[in-house]
Protein backbone atom coordinates (compact mmCIF):
# COMPACT_ATOMS: atom_id res chain seq x y z
CA UNK A 1 0.00 0.00 0.00
CA UNK A 2 1.39 3.40 -0.95
CA UNK A 3 2.13 6.00 1.73
CA UNK A 4 -0.55 8.64 2.22
CA UNK A 5 0.92 12.11 1.76
CA UNK A 6 -0.55 15.50 2.59
CA UNK A 7 -1.32 17.90 -0.26
CA UNK A 8 1.65 20.17 0.57
CA UNK A 9 4.07 17.22 0.33
CA UNK A 10 2.53 15.99 -2.93
CA UNK A 11 2.72 19.48 -4.45
CA UNK A 12 6.36 19.85 -3.41
CA UNK A 13 7.32 16.51 -4.94
CA UNK A 14 5.47 17.33 -8.13
CA UNK A 15 7.58 20.49 -8.48
CA UNK A 16 10.77 18.58 -7.68
CA UNK A 17 11.25 20.46 -4.39
CA UNK A 18 12.14 18.93 -1.00
CA UNK A 19 9.13 18.16 1.16
CA UNK A 20 8.54 20.67 3.98
CA UNK A 21 9.72 19.58 7.41
CA UNK A 22 7.07 18.53 9.87
CA UNK A 23 6.31 21.28 12.37
CA UNK A 24 7.83 20.73 15.80
CA UNK A 25 5.19 20.23 18.45
CA UNK A 26 4.99 23.20 20.79
CA UNK A 27 4.95 22.24 24.44
CA UNK A 28 2.39 23.95 26.69
CA UNK A 29 3.76 26.82 28.79
CA UNK A 30 3.42 24.84 32.02
CA UNK A 31 5.81 22.18 30.63
CA UNK A 32 8.72 24.47 29.75
CA UNK A 33 11.20 26.52 31.75
CA UNK A 34 10.56 30.04 32.97
CA UNK A 35 13.20 31.33 30.54
CA UNK A 36 11.41 29.68 27.62
CA UNK A 37 8.07 31.11 28.73
CA UNK A 38 9.57 34.58 28.95
CA UNK A 39 11.15 34.27 25.49
CA UNK A 40 7.80 33.20 24.04
CA UNK A 41 6.16 36.22 25.64
CA UNK A 42 8.80 38.60 24.28
CA UNK A 43 8.48 37.18 20.79
CA UNK A 44 4.76 37.85 20.89
CA UNK A 45 5.29 41.58 21.54
CA UNK A 46 4.96 43.90 18.52
CA UNK A 47 8.19 45.81 17.87
CA UNK A 48 7.30 49.02 16.06
CA UNK A 49 6.97 52.81 16.11
CA UNK A 50 4.25 53.22 18.74
CA UNK A 51 6.43 54.91 21.37
CA UNK A 52 8.22 57.00 18.76
CA UNK A 53 4.86 58.33 17.54
CA UNK A 54 3.76 59.08 21.10
CA UNK A 55 6.96 61.06 21.71
CA UNK A 56 6.47 63.02 18.48
CA UNK A 57 2.88 63.74 19.43
CA UNK A 58 4.29 65.37 22.59
CA UNK A 59 6.55 67.62 20.49
CA UNK A 60 9.74 65.55 20.14
CA UNK A 61 11.63 65.98 16.86
CA UNK A 62 14.78 63.89 17.35
CA UNK A 63 14.28 60.61 19.21
CA UNK A 64 17.06 58.25 20.30
CA UNK A 65 16.69 54.66 21.38
CA UNK A 66 19.18 53.57 24.05
CA UNK A 67 20.10 50.09 25.26
CA UNK A 68 23.00 48.11 26.73
CA UNK A 69 24.35 44.58 26.44
CA UNK A 70 26.69 42.49 28.55
CA UNK A 71 25.29 43.15 32.02
CA UNK A 72 25.30 39.46 32.91
CA UNK A 73 28.71 38.57 31.47
CA UNK A 74 31.65 37.59 33.67
CA UNK A 75 34.28 39.10 31.39
CA UNK A 76 34.88 42.39 29.66
CA UNK A 77 32.96 45.62 29.27
CA UNK A 78 29.30 46.46 29.37
CA UNK A 79 28.41 48.16 26.07
CA UNK A 80 25.69 50.69 25.32
CA UNK A 81 24.44 52.12 22.04
CA UNK A 82 22.25 55.10 21.21
CA UNK A 83 20.55 55.29 17.81
CA UNK A 84 18.52 58.03 16.11
CA UNK A 85 16.33 56.71 13.29
CA UNK A 86 14.40 58.87 10.80
CA UNK A 87 10.69 59.26 11.52
CA UNK A 88 8.51 56.28 10.58
CA UNK A 89 11.48 54.01 9.86
CA UNK A 90 10.58 50.37 9.31
CA UNK A 91 13.21 47.62 9.28
CA UNK A 92 11.82 44.17 8.66
CA UNK A 93 12.78 41.64 11.35
CA UNK A 94 14.34 44.17 13.72
CA UNK A 95 13.75 43.40 17.39
CA UNK A 96 15.59 42.63 20.64
CA UNK A 97 19.06 41.29 19.81
CA UNK A 98 18.62 38.29 22.16
CA UNK A 99 15.85 36.98 19.90
CA UNK A 100 17.94 37.08 16.73
CA UNK A 101 20.44 34.70 15.18
CA UNK A 102 24.00 36.06 14.94
CA UNK A 103 23.84 36.38 11.15
CA UNK A 104 20.56 38.30 11.41
CA UNK A 105 22.04 40.63 14.02
CA UNK A 106 25.00 41.37 11.75
CA UNK A 107 22.73 42.08 8.78
CA UNK A 108 20.33 44.26 10.78
CA UNK A 109 23.16 46.21 12.45
CA UNK A 110 24.46 47.12 9.01
CA UNK A 111 20.99 48.27 7.92
CA UNK A 112 20.56 50.31 11.10
CA UNK A 113 23.91 52.05 10.65
CA UNK A 114 23.07 52.80 7.00
CA UNK A 115 19.66 54.29 7.73
CA UNK A 116 20.28 55.98 11.08
CA UNK A 117 20.73 59.72 11.42
CA UNK A 118 23.26 59.07 14.19
CA UNK A 119 24.77 56.10 16.05
CA UNK A 120 27.02 56.14 19.12
CA UNK A 121 28.54 53.24 21.06
CA UNK A 122 30.29 53.40 24.43
CA UNK A 123 31.75 50.79 26.76
CA UNK A 124 32.63 50.72 30.44
CA UNK A 125 35.42 48.35 31.43
CA UNK A 126 35.48 45.56 33.99
CA UNK A 127 37.58 47.55 36.47
CA UNK A 128 34.94 50.28 36.60
CA UNK A 129 32.16 47.70 36.84
CA UNK A 130 33.87 46.23 39.91
CA UNK A 131 34.28 49.68 41.43
CA UNK A 132 30.78 51.12 40.93
CA UNK A 133 28.64 47.96 40.29
CA UNK A 134 27.13 46.74 37.04
CA UNK A 135 23.93 48.78 37.28
CA UNK A 136 25.77 52.07 37.60
CA UNK A 137 28.30 51.06 34.96
CA UNK A 138 25.45 50.33 32.54
CA UNK A 139 23.98 53.77 33.21
CA UNK A 140 27.40 55.33 32.65
CA UNK A 141 27.77 53.61 29.28
CA UNK A 142 24.28 54.64 28.16
CA UNK A 143 24.78 58.23 29.30
CA UNK A 144 28.10 58.48 27.45
CA UNK A 145 26.54 57.03 24.29
CA UNK A 146 23.73 59.60 24.34
CA UNK A 147 26.16 62.48 24.85
CA UNK A 148 28.20 61.39 21.83
CA UNK A 149 25.23 61.62 19.46
CA UNK A 150 25.25 64.38 16.87
CA UNK A 151 22.66 65.79 16.55
CA UNK A 152 21.60 65.61 20.17
CA UNK A 153 18.14 64.06 20.69
CA UNK A 154 15.31 65.84 22.44
CA UNK A 155 13.69 62.59 23.65
CA UNK A 156 15.14 59.28 24.80
CA UNK A 157 13.46 55.88 24.68
CA UNK A 158 15.25 53.61 27.14
CA UNK A 159 14.81 49.98 28.13
CA UNK A 160 13.30 50.10 31.65
CA UNK A 161 15.31 52.86 33.32
CA UNK A 162 16.04 56.61 33.35
CA UNK A 163 19.34 58.43 33.00
CA UNK A 164 20.62 61.51 34.80
CA UNK A 165 20.31 63.67 31.70
CA UNK A 166 18.19 66.74 30.94
CA UNK A 167 16.58 65.08 27.92
CA UNK A 168 12.90 64.12 28.02
CA UNK A 169 12.79 60.35 28.57
CA UNK A 170 10.43 57.41 28.35
CA UNK A 171 11.42 54.25 30.24
CA UNK A 172 9.78 51.22 28.63
CA UNK A 173 9.65 47.79 30.24
CA UNK A 174 10.73 45.25 27.59
CA UNK A 175 11.53 48.29 25.46
CA UNK A 176 13.93 46.39 23.20
CA UNK A 177 11.00 44.17 22.19
CA UNK A 178 8.53 47.04 21.73
CA UNK A 179 10.40 50.04 20.30
CA UNK A 180 12.21 49.93 16.97
CA UNK A 181 14.64 52.60 18.20
CA UNK A 182 15.60 50.63 21.32
CA UNK A 183 15.80 47.41 19.29
CA UNK A 184 18.17 49.16 16.89
CA UNK A 185 20.39 50.20 19.80
CA UNK A 186 20.25 46.67 21.21
CA UNK A 187 21.40 45.11 17.92
CA UNK A 188 24.18 47.65 17.34
CA UNK A 189 25.50 47.22 20.89
CA UNK A 190 25.33 43.41 20.72
CA UNK A 191 27.18 43.18 17.40
CA UNK A 192 29.84 45.61 18.64
CA UNK A 193 30.37 43.70 21.90
CA UNK A 194 30.43 40.28 20.22
CA UNK A 195 33.15 41.50 17.85
CA UNK A 196 35.13 42.84 20.81
CA UNK A 197 34.89 39.45 22.50
CA UNK A 198 36.26 37.76 19.37
CA UNK A 199 39.18 40.22 19.34
CA UNK A 200 39.87 39.69 23.04
CA UNK A 201 39.74 35.92 22.57
CA UNK A 202 43.07 36.18 20.75
CA UNK A 203 44.56 38.23 23.60
CA UNK A 204 43.19 36.00 26.37
CA UNK A 205 43.17 32.49 24.90
CA UNK A 206 41.78 29.46 26.66
CA UNK A 207 38.57 30.98 28.02
CA UNK A 208 36.48 30.44 24.87
CA UNK A 209 35.44 34.10 24.62
CA UNK A 210 34.69 33.94 20.90
CA UNK A 211 32.15 31.23 21.63
CA UNK A 212 30.31 32.35 24.77
CA UNK A 213 31.14 36.09 24.59
CA UNK A 214 32.11 36.20 28.27
CA UNK A 215 28.90 34.80 29.74
CA UNK A 216 28.77 32.19 32.50
CA UNK A 217 28.53 29.04 30.40
CA UNK A 218 29.82 25.69 31.75
CA UNK A 219 32.77 26.02 29.35
CA UNK A 220 33.66 29.43 30.74
CA UNK A 221 33.31 28.33 34.36
CA UNK A 222 35.57 25.35 33.72
CA UNK A 223 38.19 27.60 32.09
CA UNK A 224 38.04 29.91 35.12
CA UNK A 225 38.76 26.95 37.40
CA UNK A 226 41.71 25.86 35.29
CA UNK A 227 43.22 29.23 34.36
CA UNK A 228 41.96 31.56 37.05
CA UNK A 229 40.51 34.98 36.25
CA UNK A 230 42.20 37.29 33.76
CA UNK A 231 42.66 41.01 34.34
CA UNK A 232 39.48 41.66 32.33
CA UNK A 233 37.25 39.36 34.37
CA UNK A 234 34.73 41.06 36.66
CA UNK A 235 36.12 40.26 40.09
CA UNK A 236 32.94 41.44 41.86
CA UNK A 237 30.81 38.80 40.14
CA UNK A 238 30.31 35.73 42.31
CA UNK A 239 31.47 33.01 39.84
CA UNK A 240 34.74 34.92 39.38
CA UNK A 241 35.19 35.99 43.01
CA UNK A 242 34.75 32.43 44.24
CA UNK A 243 37.68 31.25 42.10
CA UNK A 244 40.02 33.47 44.11
CA UNK A 245 38.85 32.21 47.50
CA UNK A 246 41.48 29.85 48.99
CA UNK A 247 39.08 27.07 49.95
CA UNK A 248 41.78 24.38 50.10
CA UNK A 249 43.99 26.55 52.30
CA UNK A 250 41.09 27.15 54.65
CA UNK A 251 40.41 23.44 54.92
CA UNK A 252 44.03 22.79 55.85
CA UNK A 253 44.04 25.28 58.72
CA UNK A 254 43.25 23.55 62.02
CA UNK A 255 42.43 26.84 63.72
CA UNK A 256 39.60 27.48 61.23
CA UNK A 257 37.77 24.29 62.14
CA UNK A 258 34.72 24.45 64.35
CA UNK A 259 35.79 23.93 67.98
CA UNK A 260 34.48 20.88 69.80
CA UNK A 261 32.45 21.65 72.92
CA UNK A 262 34.10 19.50 75.57
CA UNK A 263 31.28 20.13 78.00
CA UNK A 264 28.75 18.33 75.82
Amino acid sequence: MGQMLGPQVEDSRARGEPAPKAARKRLPDDEVSAATRKMRMLRSLPCGNRYEKLARAQGAAIIAGVDEVGRGALFGPVVAAAVILPADTRIRGLRDSKQLLPEDRERLATIVRTRALAVAVEEVDAETIDRVNIYQASRMAMTAAVLRLDPQPDHLLIDALRLDLPHAQTAIIYGDSLSISIAAASVVAKVYRDRRMCELDAEYPGYGLASHKGYATPEHREALKNLGPSVLHRKSFAPVAQIDLPWEDFAAEDDLRCPIDSSA
